[in-house]
C-alpha cells in the first residue's frame, strides 16, 4: 500500500501490528486458526508450562492422554483421537484409513474444496480449471475423483459409475470457494448415498470445527460422519491437528492395518494448547457470537446499499465472504462467476487504510474472533462503512 509492504510485528487478541507499529483489527486470524484471538493468555500459559516440563519427551506423556480425552469429549461417537501437525496430514491419514478399512481405492472430494496440499487431494481446488467440471468427463487425479458440491444428481451419478469408492471427503461449508453453504439436505444426501454403497464419510473440519458450536460443525448441522479431521481452532494457532473417528474404524491403527508415524505428533506443546482451548470453548457464548457476526454482515450490506451498491455475504456470523452481488452463490460455478479480483483488491486496500486487515483473495474470508468486544465489532463496522464510501466514489 503506497509502496509499503505489510509485515506483522506482533499479534494479540483481535489485533495485529505492522512493522511500523500501526494497529489493525485482524479478520484473517491465522486463516481461521486463532479462533480465540492471537496469543490467548490461557493457551499461552498452558504452553509455557508444557515447555518448562519438556517439549519433546519421545515417550507417551500425560498431556497427550489429557488432550485426547478433552477433544473426544466434544466429538460424540468419534471418540478415538490421533494427533498430527497439520490439517493436510490429518486428511491424508483419513484417506489412508478409509482405504485400509474398506479395501477400496477411490477417494471423492468436492470440486473447489480445499482438503490440504498433498498431491492426491490438492487437485480441483478453487481457481483451477478442473473445479468447474465443464466437460462430461469426471475430472480425476489418480484415484481422486471430483464431485460437484450441492449437486444432488451428480452425487447419484458418481456412485452409479464407480463402485470402488473408499470415502467421500465433505466440508460442512465450501470455505475456500467463498463460504458456499450446503443446500438443505445435500450433506445428508451424500452421506446416505455413501453409506448405501459401502463408502465412508470423512468430514474435513479443519476450518469449521468448533466455529459454530463447541464441537464438529457436521454434528451441529445434523450429519454424522465416520471420520473427521480437525485443526486450527483446537490449538488456537499452535501447530496441531487430529483425526477423530469411531472406535471400530480407528482399531485399524491398533491392529496394524494403517501405518502412521511422526516425531512431533502429539507433542506436549500442541497438546497443552488443545487442552486449554477445549476448556475455553466450553464457556463461549456461541449464540451471541453468531448474532454479533450476523449483525456485522447486515451492517456491511446496508453501508454499501446506502452508497448505491449491492453486496451480499455468504457463510456464518463467525466466518463469511463478501460478494458484489444481490444473491450469494449457491455453488462453485456461481462463485467463480461472481469472483471479482479487482473488487477484492480494492476492498483489502480500503479496509487496510482504515485499520482492518483482510485476506487478499476474491474467495477470501472474514473471521470474527470469539472474544471480540462490542467496541471491536463497532470499530470493524465503521471500517467497512468507510471502505464502502471509498469503493463507491
Amino acid at each position: 500500500m503506497d509502496g509499503q509492504p505489510f509485515l506483522v510485528d506482533k499479534a494479540l487478541g483481535a489485533y495485529v501490528w505492522d512493522q511500523n507499529g500501526r494497529k489493525y483489527i485482524d479478520t484473517a486470524l491465522g486463516f481461521g486458526a486463532t479462533f480465540l484471538g492471537h496469543t490467548d493468555p490461557e493457551v499461552t500459559e498452558a504452553v509455557r508450562l508444557a515447555i518448562e516440563r519438556g517439549s519433546m519427551p519421545a515417550y507417551a506423556h500425560l498431556l497427550e492422554e489429557e488432550a485426547a480425552a478433552s477433544l473426544a469429549a466434544h466429538t460424540q461417537d468419534l471418540s478415538k483421537i490421533i494427533f498430527l501437525n497439520s490439517g493436510s496430514e490429518a486428511v491424508h491419514l483419513a484417506c489412508r484409513t478409509a482405504r485400509a478399512v474398506t479395501g477400496r481405492g477411490k477417494i471423492v472430494k468436492m470440486a473447489a474444496g480445499y482438503d490440504g496440499w498433498f498431491d492426491e487431494v490438492v487437485f480441483g481446488n478453487a481457481g483451477s480449471p478442473e473445479a468447474l467440471m465443464a466437460s462430461n468427463v469426471r475430472p480425476r487425479n489418480g484415484n481422486t475423483l471430483l464431485l460437484r458440491f450441492n449437486d444432488f444428481v451428480d452425487a447419484e451419478l458418481l456412485f452409479s459409475e464407480c463402485d470402488d469408492v473408499a470415502a467421500v471427503v465433505l466440508e460442512p461449508m465450501m470455505a475456500n470457494a467463498g463460504c458456499v453453504l450446503a443446500k438443505p439436505g445435500y450433506l445428508e444426501h451424500v452421506v446416505r448415498l455413501a453409506r448405501c454403497r459401502g463408502a465412508l464419510v470423512i468430514m474435513d473440519e479443519v476450518l469449521m470445527g468448533f466455529r459454530l458450536h463447541p464441537g464438529l460443525a457436521s454434528h451441529y448441522l445434523g450429519v454424522s460422519p465416520d471420520l473427521a479431521t480437525v485443526g486450527k481452532a483446537i490449538g488456537n494457532g499452535y501447530a496441531v491437528a487430529a483425526l477423530v473417528g469411531r472406535p471400530d474404524l480407528m482399531s485399524a491403527f491398533e491392529d496394524g492395518r494403517v501405518a502412521r508415524a511422526g516425531t512431533y505428533n502429539g507433542n506436549p506443546v500442541a497438546c497443552a494448547a488443545v487442552n486449554a482451548s477445549m476448556k475455553i470453548v466450553d464457556n463461549i457464548d456461541y449464540e451471541q457470537l453468531r448474532q454479533s457476526g450476523d449483525a456485522l454482515r447486515e451492517q456491511i450490506r446496508t453501508s454499501f446499499a446506502e452508497n448505491g451498491v449491492e453486496v451480499v455475504t455468504s457463510g456464518y456470523g463467525t466466518v463469511f465472504t463478501l460478494w458484489r452481488s444481490r444473491l450469494a452463490p449457491g455453488d462453485y460455478h456461481e462463485a467463480a462467476q461472481l469472483a471479482d479480483p479487482s473488487f477484492a483488491a480494492e476492498m483489502h486496500i480500503a479496509l487496510r487504510r482504515e485499520g482492518a486487515m483482510s485476506m487478499f483473495s476474491p474467495y477470501g474470508r472474514h473471521y470474527i474472533c470469539a472474544r471480540s468486544s462490542k467496541a471491536i465489532m463497532q470499530q470493524l463496522t465503521e471500517c467497512f462503512a468507510t471502505a464502502a464510501k471509498q469503493l463507491t466514489v
